[in-house]
């Protein structure tokens, strides 16, 4: 039983740190969309358009394009180049696609250990029913 309540700990352990994946390909989704939903809005703008662009939290500054046609994109480890609207448009949406294949691989992954703590739940509460201790809730 005590090997039993140490694999369901450390399957608990190992869903908080999928559930933190998970919060952080998701919000990096989010934020790829926003990139993604902003540059369509710029699409075709010309110089001196005065927009609003998103700043986060559903937050939003008002500002005037200085150049529609070239973007500066992060393309990690803090790197930022300049690119042409149409290829940063196809860089996010790549980005976007992997994310989304990310956050589809982490979410199976933490159903499949949520499903094994229940299932070792189970099987435990079955071993202490039948030693005749009656119900067992593991908190």
């Amino acid at each position: 039983m005590r090997q039993m309540l140490v694999e369901i700990r450390f399957l608990e352990n190992s869903a908080r740190v999928l559930q933190s994946r998970l919060d952080i390909v998701t919000a990096a989704l989010s934020e790829t969309l926003t990139a993604i939903s902003t540059l369509e809005g710029t699409k075709g703008r010309s110089v001196d358009t005065e927009t609003l662009l998103p700043i986060g939290s559903g937050s939003f500054v008002k500002a005037k394009l200085a150049d529609s046609q070239n973007i500066i994109i992060g393309v990690g480890a803090g790197v930022c180049i300049e690119k042409p609207l149409e290829d940063s448009m196809k860089d996010l949406r790549l980005r976007s696609s992997e994310l989304e294949k990310a956050r589809v691989s982490v979410t199976q992954q933490l159903s499949q250990v949520l499903n094994q703590v229940e299932d070792y739940r189970a099987h435990l509460s079955d071993m202490a029913r039948r030693r005749g201790g009656g119900q067992v809730e593991i908190v």
